[in-house]
């Protein structure tokens, strides 16, 4: 049985870039990775919010497009728009962004070993039974399960993750009708929690989304009628995307012996928007640092602090957006139109435009409720409802 220091069990961006931080430290890092091709298929909308650049390395290489602005559209096209003078996010090339991060990873020290899935994990001896051609065991001192949504290093002490279902089209229109800097978002009491996007990648393609608690073929359905609105006419679909997003309730356990998890494993996901890559990526840098001193000093407890300071760093944030996850399920579509039109009343654009941030919402809630916008712009009963949900 070969035996390491690390074990990342998955090559998505998240786990490459754990497994950079830790070869860097000079440890023996291998990654397990059950696909062929890392990157493929595309499962992820590829706008990432602008704290990227602060958490990890983005080449210009891999930006699409820069994002200024986004218009919110209400179900009756009430139209909110929101805007910044500097980049608010980037539109990414996933697939090649996500191969550049495992390349760094190697080019670290760390190894990668593509087909490799892993059957099962012994979170007290940090041992994977392994099936690629043959079945095999490895074993090492830290097992970090970087597996995605379904994965089965948290099945081995979590119960089954819950799910929101995703779809996406790329989409192609022919002409000239886009306008690449500003990304539109649609939100309808039918899909709350979740919401439809449309993030240009050129001035005639697109990707188009949503995330509901619905079926693939619900989803579908939304997405062609969203496709039948005249900014699409004659859209020409080329590929089609489907994926899960784990929800953050119940939350889970991302530490069981010498066994960790991160990114979606470990449904470090933001509530709001089903986005993971940026806490993702801080939660690699505060893991590695955790492994490193835990693996120096020879003493597997140290394991202990990562979820403490993954909690420390996030349950606040991750609390409020689930509020405001809630709220917005508890909202129909009458709602939904009047709070858009109070909201523009009251000047919210301004004040989203200055205050929001794509990863850190807690910001701009709290600045609208302490300029007491939030309550004033809906009916007394459905504050109320909402105000029991904020308690």
């Amino acid at each position: 049985m070969k035996n390491y220091d690390v074990a990342v069990v998955g090559a998505g961006p998240v786990g490459s870039t754990f497994a950079r931080y830790i070869a860097e430290d000079g440890y023996n890092v291998v990654i397990l990775e059950k696909k062929r091709k890392i990157g493929v298929p595309l499962q992820c909308a590829g706008l990432l919010g602008k704290k990227i650049k602060k958490v990890n390395i983005l080449p210009e290489d891999y930006i699409i497009n820069p994002v200024y602005g986004a218009y919110i559209h209400s179900p009756g096209e009430r139209v909110l728009r929101v805007a910044k003078k500097e980049p608010e996010a980037y539109v990414l090339d996933r697939v090649g962004y996500d191969k550049f991060l495992a390349d760094l990873a190697v080019d670290s020290g760390a190894q990668i070993l593509l087909n490799h899935r892993v059957q099962a994990v012994d979170t007290i001896k940090g041992e994977l039974t392994l099936k690629n051609s043959e079945s095999t065991k490895i074993c090492a001192d830290v097992v970090v399960g970087a597996d995605g949504h379904s994965s089965i290093v948290s099945n081995a002490f979590n119960r089954p993750t819950e799910f929101f279902q995703a779809a996406q089209y790329l989409v192609d229109v022919g002409e000239k009708r886009f306008q690449e800097d500003h990304v539109h978002l649609y939100v309808d009491s039918s899909i709350s929690p979740g919401f439809l996007w449309f993030i240009p990648l050129s001035k005639s393609k697109a990707r188009v989304g949503l995330f509901a608690d619905s079926n693939y073929q619900q989803l579908n359905l939304n997405l062609e009628e969203l496709l039948k609105r005249d900014v699409f006419r004659g859209a020409t679909v080329l590929k089609k995307y489907y994926g899960l997003i784990p929800k953050q309730e119940p939350p889970k356990k991302v530490l069981k012996d010498r066994v960790l998890l991160l990114g979606d494993a470990a449904s470090q996901i933001k509530p709001t928007t089903g986005g993971g890559l940026i806490m993702g990526f801080s939660c690699a840098k505060i893991a590695s640092k955790v492994v490193s001193k835990a693996l120096q000093n020879e003493e597997i407890n140290i394991l202990q602090n990562y979820p403490k300071e993954y909690h420390k760093k996030f349950k606040n944030e991750i609390k409020i957006q689930l509020r405001i996850q809630k709220i917005f399920k508890s909202l129909n579509n009458n709602d939904l139109d009047y709070m858009f039109q109070k909201l523009k009343e009251e000047g919210a654009e301004d004040i989203i435009s200055q205050y929001g941030d794509m990863d850190t919402q807690s910001t701009l809630v709290k600045e609208l409720l302490k300029r007491k916008i939030l309550f004033s712009i809906l009916p007394n009963i459905l504050s109320r409802r909402i105000a029991n949900l904020w308690k």
